[in-house]
């Protein structure tokens, strides 16, 4: 097929929740200007190979977003939604406030203040649950605390060393009923370190995951009493973040940087 009978789609690459490239946390961004078929989705998700690649259709008002892995479509994504509108504000002319409708996670806002890009999402409403010994098999460590969140397991280790160190298992957390395992403990310099596994959902370890931090600013602002945290995710490209709660809603805070704009040629749709 030429390519001049294909269709071509703008597409972004951008490292989420860092100030610099080659950290953070690698999204894709399409954008659309009229609808797209799920399977044409998942198709370029799965050649993207990234994390996450989000979908923006540019003719919605709200702009509506989607967020697939290399395997499945996601109800929410931080990065990903973080990429998409550091995407929109340097390609569009707009004020400092984008609002994107979700078919999974209703009305998303991100807001811009010079660099920084505050995600406002849905708190996480997490639920306390006995340890399983076979979760304390998988990560390697003792754990002092789980809790289940809307679809991910959270788990608190004794320090933040326990955390940079830990090689799970994944063939065995891959069967989990959960989309992702989250590793946390109080940080050193941060308030609270994490790391994140989602190999049921193709992604062995997420770099930097703004969505798990709904249900970690939950968790962690009623064990350290304090409202607003800063935190760190743990991975080998790492990622910063600055986490705030406020009633049933988090304010999830980061900087992103552009490493690759192009096209992507799909047939024609």
């Amino acid at each position: 097929m030429d390519i001049k009978d294909r269709t071509s789609i703008p597409f972004y690459q951008i490292d989420a929740f860092t100030s610099k490239v080659f950290s953070g946390n690698p999204a894709g961004v399409c954008l659309l200007e009229r609808p797209l078929g799920v399977e044409v989705m998942q198709q370029i998700a799965a050649e993207n190979n990234l994390a996450e690649t989000a979908f923006i259709r540019t003719d919605l008002s709200p702009f509506q977003i989607r967020w697939f892995t290399p395997t499945t479509e996601v109800d929410l994504c931080g990065h990903a939604t973080l990429a998409s509108a550091y995407v929109l504000f340097n390609e569009k002319d707009l004020n400092d406030t984008i609002k994107f409708q979700s078919l999974r996670s209703g009305d998303l806002m991100v807001t811009k203040a010079e660099e920084h890009l505050t995600l406002d999402f849905p708190a996480d409403k997490i639920i306390p649950i006995s340890i399983k010994n076979e979760w304390v098999e998988a990560i390697g460590s003792p754990i002092l605390e789980a809790y289940t969140g809307r679809t991910d397991l959270i788990l608190r280790v004794e320090n933040e060393k326990i955390v940079k160190q830990i090689q799970p298992d994944l063939t065995t957390i891959k069967n989990w009923p959960f989309v992702g395992v989250i590793v946390t403990a109080q940080g050193t310099d941060v308030d609270f370190v994490s790391r994140f596994f989602g190999p049921a959902v193709g992604v062995d370890e997420d770099p930097v995951t703004g969505s798990a931090h709904t249900s970690l600013v939950v968790y962690w602002s009623k064990k350290l009493k304090k409202t607003k945290l800063s935190a760190r995710q743990e991975s080998k490209r790492k990622g910063h973040l600055l986490c705030e709660i406020n009633e049933d809603r988090a304010f999830i805070t980061g900087k992103a940087q552009l490493y690759l704009k192009g096209k992507i040629y799909v047939p024609n749709y």
